[in-house]
């Protein structure tokens, strides 16, 4: 817990500061940063365990998915995020083809981290870039997530009795998820009324129970990935945190849920 104190009081104002002071280009930057590291964590992951991936192509196409999400602002919001998935999808799938194999799974594994990463995290830059609100926006869902999770971090480790989902995450409790929802809530109507103060209180806790419930489907998710790769962290550039994919994954599933959520409540 201290070591996930210290890193949060060390990036949580860097990660502000970006959001609400410094030009759009340097958001963007930052989540395609994210993106490309995440990226590079799972293709080590699946390398270390032995499961063909296509490392350069899962890199530069990830990346460059998640940077075509920049664009929101100039064409049609998804128009050039899904051209760019429908290109990387096509190069990956034509992959054995060059390769001479009839062996899928190299590009299964690929396409895995392309979507998984590349796409839903550009989200991220879509929420921020499609609304009046975007700053708003992105602390709002940043905030609730990454206080449900501390709190169910917090609520499982001191009194989780009952296995949320043994077989995928043994650590995780019923008691912890609990925590998570309640603090997702309490926390999207607090934050709600501070920095999306027009939306009303029915859309502070729609939001926080549904980034409460689906960021825990995220978590899990990623749970699976290092499970089934004999893993426990993606890696260990964040003290307390592991690697930059363990501090995203609530959040992969959450941007997308949230910026759907935003547009058919209003709040946008």
């Amino acid at each position: 817990m201290l070591k996930r104190l210290a890193s949060a009081f060390v990036l949580l104002p860097v990660f502000l500061l970006i959001v609400i002071k410094a030009p759009g280009w340097m958001f963007n930057t930052l989540v395609v940063v994210a993106s490309g590291a995440a990226l590079w964590e799972l293709v080590r992951l699946f390398e270390q365990a032995g499961r063909p991936v296509e490392r350069g192509l899962a890199l530069l196409a990830g990346i460059a998915v998640t940077a075509s999400f920049s664009a929101a602002r100039l064409i049609d919001p998804l128009a050039l995020p899904a051209f760019t998935l429908l290109l990387a999808v096509g190069a990956v799938l034509a992959a054995p083809v060059w390769r001479g194999t009839p062996d899928v799974s190299r590009s299964a594994n690929t396409l895995l981290a392309i979507t998984y990463i590349g796409w839903l995290l550009g989200f991220g830059i879509l929420l921020h870039h499609t609304s009046a609100l975007g700053d708003e926006l992105i602390l709002y869902v940043v905030g609730v997530t990454w206080i449900g999770e501390t709190a169910a971090y917090v609520v499982g480790s001191a009194m989780g009795h009952h296995k949320l989902a043994p077989v995928i995450s043994p650590k995780k409790s019923v008691e912890g998820a609990v925590a998570q929802l309640v603090a997702s809530i309490a926390t999207g109507v607090a934050v709600g009324a501070w920095l999306l103060p027009t939306c009303g209180m029915g859309v502070w806790l729609g939001a926080g129970a549904l980034l409460g419930v689906i960021g825990q489907f995220g978590d899990l998710a990623e749970s699976a990935i290092k499970r089934n790769l004999g893993t426990k962290d993606t890696g260990a550039l964040i003290p307390g945190h592991g690697g930059v994919l363990d501090r995203i994954d609530s959040l992969l599933f959450n941007l997308p849920a949230f910026y759907y959520f935003s547009r058919l409540a209003g709040c946008s």
